[in-house]
Formats: C-alpha cells, structure tokens, sequence
C-alpha cells in the first residue's frame, strides 16, 4: 500500500472511515454501553468506566461494562455522587484483567472528588488542553485524580502521556465525548474541546495498519509514535483527525488487513 500518493491513501482512509463511522459500528463496541444513557454526566462516566477498561477481549469487554453498569444501579452519575460507603462493598467482587473491586472502589471515590471538587469530567480536560493537543490535559486529570487518598496499584489503570504512554484508552474516550458529526457513533457532548485537538487512539491493531500504509514508522506504540501519527493524519484532515481511527481499526479488526 505504500505506493499510494497521500491523495489517493486520504481517498482510501475517508471511504474507509465511511465505512464504518455509522450506528452499525456500535453493535460491537464497547461505545455502546454510554449510548444506553441520555444525560450528559451518565454518558460520560459510562464513557469513562467503560474505556478504562477497553483492553483484551472486546466481548468480555462489552460483557463487564454492562456488569459496572448494573452495579452502579444503571445511573452512574448518582451513584458516584451520592453513594455510602456500605454500597462499595457491592463492587469488590468486580474483575476485568487487572483491574479489580478495589480498583473499581477508588475509581468511584476519585470520580466523586472531580465532580465535587473540579467541576466534573469535562471541565479537567478544558482547563488543561492546548491549542492542538489534550495529552498535558490527560497528565493533569491522573493528577487530580488521584489527589484524594488512593492504593498505589490503581495509578496504573490511568495513563500517562508525559511519561511516554500513548494513552490509548483516554484518547478514545476523548474521541467519544469530543467529535462531533451526523454518524451517531460518538457523543460530541463536550463542546469546550475541539476534535483539532484529538490524539488518535493507538493499539496494536491501529498501529499495524498504520505502519502498513506508511503513516508511521517508529516501532513501539508509545507516544513518541502517537505525535508521528497525529502528524500524519492532520494533514489529511486538520480539523478532525481523530476520524481515521475509524478507518485504521476496521481496517485492523474487520479486514485484518
């Protein structure tokens, strides 16, 4: 594919993104556990818990989001605002990979702190994006995050950019909330960041297919490897390229290409 001149590779990346950037895509993603919410603070935390826990196994994935769901009493945002402490005890029996009950108990705590003491999800992320960038943003959140009493073992269920993580999960929950267009698969609910801003989600299947079709050439998916390809796809698309995620996962997971 390499021999494609960049017009003829953004042709073949937007009929791609056309594709699959439409509601049938939601049937087998883990984006589906936010759209059963209608209220911006449920589709957000869902969007959060949910992405927090997008690695491995898309079914077990989608399978233990609706778990979370049903343990917060399907209305998160009230849970995580008015819970005793006698309800936390509800969530230790949780697991995916990794990440455990306990893990699960502190997430609950530190979603509270950030909407009592920060003004909620989105206000973190405003207040600490750059002109073309969230990922100082996304270092800032874990800070605040974990500003209220926390175990140790679950800062690493939040990653960090500044110390060269490509943060693939938060970027993709970035992508929920933030892009904005008619396809009905992601929210678009944040309107105080712009999809310019955007850092696509990088995994191994994205960054196969992107190495594959030249958008990028260093090895390790971290986020030295993240800049390399934001650079590459804004110049198919300034303003919103984060869209190609759409394009470079299908591509990687529908057609194993």
């Amino acid at each position: 594919m390499k021999h494609l001149s960049q017009i003829d590779l953004k042709d073949f990346l937007d009929e791609k993104v056309e594709q699959y950037n439409n509601t049938r895509f939601i049937e087998s993603d883990p984006i589906q556990i936010p759209h059963q919410f209608s209220k911006k603070e449920d589709i957000e935390i869902a969007g959060f818990l949910t992405a927090t826990i997008a690695w491995g196994n898309r079914k077990s994935i989608i399978n233990n989001a609706h778990r979370m769901m049903s343990l917060l009493d399907h209305s998160p945002h009230d849970f995580i605002l008015n819970h005793k402490d006698s309800d936390l005890e509800r969530l230790l029996p949780f697991v995916h990979r990794t990440f455990n009950g306990e893990d699960m108990i502190q997430f609950v705590q530190s979603l509270q702190h950030i909407y009592k003491h920060h003004n909620g999800l989105e206000a973190v992320f405003q207040k600490h994006s750059e002109e073309s960038s969230t990922q100082n943003a996304i270092h800032q959140f874990k800070k605040a995050f974990f500003e209220v009493d926390h175990l140790q073992r679950t800062q690493k269920h939040i990653s960090d950019p500044l110390k060269n993580s490509a943060a693939k999960r938060i970027n993709m929950f970035l992508r929920w909330m933030v892009r904005n267009d008619a396809a009905g698969v992601d929210f678009g609910i944040w309107s105080s960041l712009s999809p310019a801003q955007l850092s696509c989600p990088l995994d191994v299947h994205s960054g196969n297919v992107a190495r594959k079709l030249g958008l990028l050439n260093r090895k390790q998916n971290d986020a030295k490897a993240l800049l390399e390809l934001d650079n590459s796809l804004r110049q198919f698309d300034p303003k919103d390229p984060v869209k190609y995620d759409f394009a470079l996962f299908g591509l990687g997971v529908f057609e194993a290409f």
